[in-house]
């Protein structure tokens, strides 16, 4: 790492750590407005996608979603970076396993590092990062998850901080955390869990990083392995049961992170609230509901500048969580990630005249009530059918969650699916887990929809 990066990540721990002191929710906001003002005028000018909004404010510029970052991927970017270029890169990687490689930039000839996303929705999603950019997200991350004993440890102590990381891919920008006093071991995906478990065992990691599913077979099967200082979630939604399996097998409280290819958007705080980053990411919410409890996010980056994520529209549904935190951050907490929006199911109101969103969180909460354990389970909508697939073909689960649907789904006014058992898919240990998706959506007559406000 070059000494201009290591001071960014040093400034960057330093200021994420201690400094952004707001005293209330408008004084972040008219933090924010500044940099977003201040980045607006120094960076937009500098992609050509922005070239007709030159000296616009933040609300006149367009929505981007994954497709159009797709299609205009060079006019994004402020390196002239053509997608092939950066997909041929990344594929290369993949294909490999070896993430060491960079692009180099045809404007300015600096390293650029390129990620990749899982492609859980179609088109793999494809970013790009300078190697400042990657100090900074070291700086950002190891601030927000590393609390006071693991960094007095990680400074004082006398071994390094090991940091066990589960993912489908690595990347340059994970190998950015690498250092004397950070022992940062990358697990690979693409072989599955099980043959790393001897590895982790005597690895004995203070950090465990790892997908949701991940995470919960490992709690499961990690016999004598000594107990990690702190859990992470990463890359999918935490469901309820997994959480409980998780805390239960270490002793411990869940974290999660969210990130994703448009940025490290939220991080679990210190007294276990799930924070936005808004620090470094300004979030439009665009409400799904009357009630204003879910919305999908608008996402700009103010701190990137290789590749702009600017008015960035995300298919991720989040719920909100009200209240102020006792961390004393002002802001915005999420009840949880709650899925996609083809995440989520839609029946006919009872009326017959219109369809009623039926949101996954909503399920998932209904069937750990109904049943506290049960074997893990895929629902799909076809339709005006729900397919329901249960580990091992258990008859009695499959009713209970059936039950448990069917009671939710009257409760709010709608009118019932209806079931198929199919058999339980088989899983890609490189595959997301996603337990609950709409292939088909249903039509009504008229075609309108209105939103499930309730639980």
């Amino acid at each position: 790492m070059k000494p201009s990066d290591s001071f960014c990540l040093l400034s960057t721990f330093a200021r994420t750590r201690w400094g952004f002191r707001f005293a209330d929710r408008d004084s972040l906001e008219a933090w924010q407005r500044r940099q977003i003002e201040r980045f607006l005028s120094r960076q937009l000018p500098r992609a050509p996608f922005y070239a007709p909004y030159r000296g616009a404010g933040l609300a006149e510029l367009p929505l981007v979603d994954k497709a159009l970052m797709l299609v205009r991927f060079a006019d994004l970017n402020t390196h002239g970076v053509t997608l092939e270029q950066a997909t041929e890169v990344a594929l290369a990687a993949e294909t490999s396993r070896d993430f060491s490689h960079a692009l180099r930039s045809p404007r300015r000839g600096v390293s650029l590092t390129v990620g990749l996303s899982s492609g859980t929705q179609g088109a793999r999603g494809v970013f790009l990062a300078s190697s400042r950019e990657r100090a900074l997200w070291a700086g950002v991350l190891l601030a927000r998850t590393l609390d006071g004993p693991l960094l007095h440890d990680l400074v004082l102590g006398r071994s390094p901080l090991r940091v066990a990381f589960f993912l489908r891919a690595d990347s340059k920008l994970y190998g950015t955390l690498a250092s004397r006093r950070l022992d940062f071991r990358f697990f690979d995906l693409h072989n599955g869990v099980e043959p790393h478990l001897p590895a982790l065992r005597g690895f004995a990691p203070d950090v465990l990083v790892a997908p949701a599913s991940v995470l919960a077979w490992i709690a499961g099967n990690a016999g004598t392995m000594p107990p990690p200082r702190k859990v992470i979630s990463v890359a999918e939604v935490l469901e309820p049961d997994d959480e409980r399996r998780i805390a239960a097998a270490f002793g411990l409280p869940v974290h999660q992170l969210y990130q994703c290819t448009e940025g490290f958007l939220g991080y679990t705080c210190g007294h276990g609230s799930l924070h936005l980053n808004e620090e470094f990411v300004h979030v439009e919410p665009e409400w799904l509901d009357a009630a204003r409890t879910r919305f999908q996010p608008v996402v700009t980056d103010f701190t990137r500048s290789a590749q702009l994520f600017v008015r960035h529209r995300l298919t991720d549904v989040l719920t909100v969580l009200p209240g102020e935190c006792a961390c004393g951050r002002p802001t915005r907490r999420l009840a949880g990630i709650t899925g996609r929006m083809d995440d989520v199911l839609w029946l006919p109101h009872r009326d017959g005249r219109r369809l009623v969103a039926l949101f996954p969180d909503i399920v998932r909460h209904a069937v750990v009530r109904q049943r506290q354990t049960h074997p893990d389970y895929r629902l799909c909508q076809r339709g005006h059918t729900f397919e329901l697939a249960v580990e091992g073909g258990d008859m009695a689960a499959y009713r209970a969650i059936v039950g448990a649907v069917d009671e939710t789904v009257l409760r709010l006014g709608m009118a019932p699916p209806a079931w198929r058992q199919v058999p339980m898919p088989v899983a890609s240990a490189m595959a997301k887990r996603r337990r609950i998706t709409c292939l088909l959506k249903p039509t009504t007559p008229d075609r309108s929809t209105e939103v499930a406000t309730h639980d």
